[in-house]
């Protein structure tokens, strides 16, 4: 499923969207969504939008798939630098969209292309059985 973003204002239609793609995962194609994971990749799909509609020229695309039991979230713009990750810091105000990315997701990567760039965060759809509640293993 895809999206085309124009502005600021169509952050909440993306969470939308997301919600949307995961309620028709869980009802038509029987695969796992929990509270937790569809809090989770609306976040993402926040974060990486606004950042998307903040920084970016343009319009910017969503993607939305499910690969290997978990949601591939991608999101397309026509700007040119990639995002710099900064450290964890509780006294910066702002700016923490894509940490707060990297903690939900399983992965996270940034990829230049012939034209802008696309951000993909993979979140997994099950929670993990082992009561990991990020589904990543230490």
């Amino acid at each position: 499923m895809s999206a085309i973003f124009e502005d600021s204002t169509e952050i909440a239609e993306a969470r939308a969207v997301a919600r949307s793609f995961l309620t028709d995962a869980q009802a038509l194609h029987g695969l796992p969504v929990s509270d937790r994971v569809m809090g989770n990749v609306q976040l993402v799909v926040s974060e990486l939008v606004t950042n998307a509609r903040k920084y970016a020229p343009g319009p910017s695309v969503l993607t939305l798939d499910i690969l290997d039991g978990a949601v591939q979230v991608s999101v397309w713009d026509g700007g040119t630098t990639l995002p710099v990750i900064l450290a964890p810091d509780s006294s910066r105000i702002g700016h923490h969209g894509l940490e707060i990315v990297m903690a939900v997701s399983q992965s996270v990567g940034m990829h230049r292309k012939p034209i802008g760039k696309q951000i993909v965060a993979t979140v997994a759809l099950a929670d993990d059985p082992g009561g990991d509640v990020l589904g990543k293993q230490i």
